[in-house]
């Protein structure tokens, strides 16, 4: 399956064979490779790679350590600690590691890279679940990191038993994903920003036309509240304070376009109003001398607003 620009497979098989730039070792934080595919990785590379491994410990539970790949068809070995010396490994863990492994190969420049099931060997964790873990922090670094090095992901089981669970999920689920982010709903923000006696609306410059609330879509890793005042502030001019959540707009036809939840907040406008770049005009307006033309559902908002006033 394509994730944007990134290949991604699963194949059963043995890790040390995969031609790929990197393959992926699940590491304890001594990075001692003394079992399972570590051991198999130090058997066919050579001791080098523990020893490189070694010489950069100890690790952190989580994080990921760029060494050599010995005699191996690889290039590179990224050592993601997935565990202790106590060698028991966790959700957390998993999840840590298989996202520090890509941003490690991601730093480094490594077009590909091949992940072992990490934490279902010496760790003993479900195969099913650690393949959902996996799958979720690829999605995640696609969605977070721009620019990426890493084009192609080979998920590498071992035996039939991981195999099968790495295939019954990791492709369903990035599969769940890519659709439900690609048809929404998506999260927008709108503020009834009081100033002068009113509040503020916005002449849009984009279709829907008409006036509106300012507000508009929340960026990833953006709080709503964060959005909210951003939107104000780009569209307005002015400074939204004293926001308080006023109520949640999540009816399927609000928006002509698609399907949009909008976080509605109240608060108050400090500076000098003057419209944005994305707004072709602002003004002020009370509940008698409100635009004809109002886009979205934001005149039941603002009727709202007006009840709960009184």
């Amino acid at each position: 399956m394509r994730i944007q620009d990134i290949d991604i497979t699963i194949v059963k098989g043995d890790i040390t064979e995969i031609d790929t730039e990197a393959i992926v070792n699940a590491a304890n934080t001594n990075f001692e490779m003394g079992g399972g595919v570590a051991l198999a990785i130090k058997k066919k590379g050579g001791a080098s790679i523990e020893k490189e491994a070694v010489e950069r410990g100890p690790g952190q539970v989580g994080g990921a350590v760029l060494t050599g790949a010995g005699k191996l068809k690889a290039k590179y070995v990224v050592h993601a600690v997935t565990m202790g010396m106590d060698f028991k490994t966790s959700e957390e863990a998993i999840r840590r590691s298989a996202y520090n492994a890509l941003l490690c190969a991601h730093d480094n420049n490594i077009s590909s890279i091949a992940f072992c099931a990490l934490g279902c060997g010496t760790g003993k964790f479900s195969p099913s679940d650690s393949a959902k873990i996996m799958a979720q922090e690829v999605f995640r670094y696609v969605h977070e990191i721009s620019a990426r090095s890493v084009k192609k992901i080979v998920f590498v089981a071992y035996s039939d038993r991981v195999y099968q669970a790495f295939s019954n999920n990791i492709e369903r689920y990035l599969n769940y994903m890519i659709k439900k982010v690609s048809q929404g709903p998506f999260l927008t923000v709108d503020g009834i920003v009081e100033y002068n006696n009113g509040i503020i609306m916005i002449e849009r410059s984009n279709p829907p036309l008409g006036w509106a609330l300012p507000g508009g879509f929340v960026d990833y890793g953006e709080s709503v509240e964060s959005a909210v005042i951003r939107e104000v502030k780009e569209e307005t001019n002015l400074d939204f304070v004293d926001i308080k959540q006023f109520h949640t707009y999540s009816n399927p036809g609000r928006d002509p376009r698609f399907h949009t939840v909008s976080v509605v907040f109240i608060g108050k406008g400090r500076g000098t109003l003057k419209s944005g770049d994305d707004a072709a005009g602002a003004g002020v307006f009370s509940e008698e001398n409100l635009p004809a033309n109002i886009a979205f559902d934001h005149k039941k908002i603002i009727q709202g607003y007006l009840d709960a006033s009184r």
